[in-house]
């Protein structure tokens, strides 16, 4: 089975998987997006805004040594493991269900930290070897294919399936932050509503999709490999 690398007679059919990754990429992307746009005009009756609904969540959940911080950019946060929350200025700013449901995501990761969740504690081990493997796995299968070396093929694969177990276990560790910032979000009296409930779980699950076609996405290209060497190995 020939599929033409470098000068190729004809366009690699494995290529639709490719196309297929991407999407549903796109997909989960533009939905998230639209979502969170949509919610961000949304505001909240009790004008709570990013930055304060961060610190009410973390301070009910009892973690007082973790800072909420602005930075640039559009619509990003993360937390940090030097402890501290961080928000866009349009999130930390905001009073709106986009922005008070991001912000208490990512106190749900503070809480996973403080806690010592197990998932997380995993996702820490993966992560170094995961930078690894997502750098090396393609070059190191395509020099497989290339000089007909079944076994750099076989590196290729295995390191690229590190990178699909590593999005397969960050999945439940988005999700229960999820979970734990809802339960904060109405515990502490943020949301009042049952629409502004509905809303924020409608943004946090569009966040979670995108997590979820990136595992799809990882399991298409890792099939695309495997084809592959599959193929070459019939030739």
């Amino acid at each position: 089975m020939y599929y033409g690398y470098g000068f190729g007679r004809f366009l690699d059919p494995t290529y639709i998987l490719v196309i297929l990754a991407g999407v549903i990429a796109l997909a989960a992307s533009a939905y998230c997006n639209s979502t969170m746009s949509s919610y961000s005009r949304n505001r909240i009756s009790t004008g709570v805004t990013g930055q304060e609904a961060a610190e009410r969540v973390l301070h009910a959940a009892g973690i007082f040594d973790v800072g909420v911080r602005q930075m640039g950019g559009r619509g990003i946060s993360f937390y940090r493991y030097d402890k501290t929350v961080n928000l866009s200025a349009e999130l930390f700013h905001q009073s709106s269900i986009t922005a008070v449901a991001t912000a208490a995501h990512e106190c749900g990761h503070a809480m996973q930290h403080a806690s010592g969740y197990g998932v997380n504690r995993l996702i820490n081990l993966l992560n170094p070897v995961m930078q690894i493997s997502s750098n090396a796995a393609i070059p190191v299968f395509i020099l497989g294919l290339i000089f007909s070396l079944e076994i750099l093929q076989t590196v290729g694969i295995v390191l690229f399936s590190v990178v699909v177990v590593f999005q397969h276990v960050t999945l439940p560790s988005e999700f229960n932050a999820s979970r734990r910032a809802m339960v904060m979000l109405q515990n502490t009296g943020i949301l009042r509503t049952e629409e502004e409930v509905r809303g924020a779980r409608k943004v946090l699950i569009a966040a979670g999709l995108t997590y979820v076609a990136a595992l799809a996405g990882a399991l298409l290209q890792l099939m695309r490999l495997v084809i592959l060497a599959g193929g070459r190995d019939r030739d």
